[in-house]
């Protein structure tokens, strides 16, 4: 990893997160019931919790608004959940999660995949990071491109990425054994 890039991870005190491409792999199952289930990756999850415990804030951002997405969110310990947005205002919701929680874009990583994220991870400020497998034009503005696809770890990637050039990944392990 560059020089440039792991000073810009030393910066970051939060994460935002898409969910769909991101958090899931894309796929949505159309139940008859109207019900459209999404899966999560466990080492996702893993990272969510661990960056929390450890002081970060995360929050979500997404269109999408499925009852089981929020209480799998909310069971990892995330508080900032903006989802049932309309695609076309992510950007009025990210600046307004920046005003409320005093951050400036400098301390922010966005993680998204397509085109709905596309003015958000534009910003100059903002560290955009993305999906192996997201859309071009996404990829072709992305500060950091995971090497994992949406779904499959890329959550996970970032946040151990941001936590490893900050020194915190690994730091809990010595928490009371001085």
């Amino acid at each position: 990893m560059d020089s440039t890039l792991t000073a810009r991870f030393q910066r970051i005190k939060s994460f935002i997160f898409d969910i769909d491409g991101v958090m899931t792999d894309g796929r949505v199952l159309a139940l008859e019931s109207g019900e459209q289930p999404r899966s999560f990756h466990v080492r996702d999850g893993y990272g969510i919790n661990r960056a929390i415990r450890m002081g970060y804030r995360v929050a979500i951002i997404s269109a999408q608004n499925q009852v089981g997405v929020r209480k799998r969110l909310e069971y990892l310990g995330v508080r900032d959940i903006f989802i049932g947005s309309s695609p076309d205002g992510k950007l009025a919701i990210y600046e307004k999660y920046l005003a409320d929680n005093d951050l400036n874009e400098d301390e922010v990583v966005f993680m998204g995949d397509d085109i709905p994220d596309y003015e958000v991870m534009a910003r100059t400020a903002v560290l955009g990071a993305c999906p192996a497998d997201s859309a071009e034009e996404i990829l072709a503005i992305a500060d950091y491109v995971s090497p994992v696809n949406g779904g499959f770890g890329a959550v996970r990637d970032l946040i151990e990425q941001v936590m490893k050039a900050q020194g915190t990944w690994m730091a809990w392990i010595n928490v009371g054994k001085e």
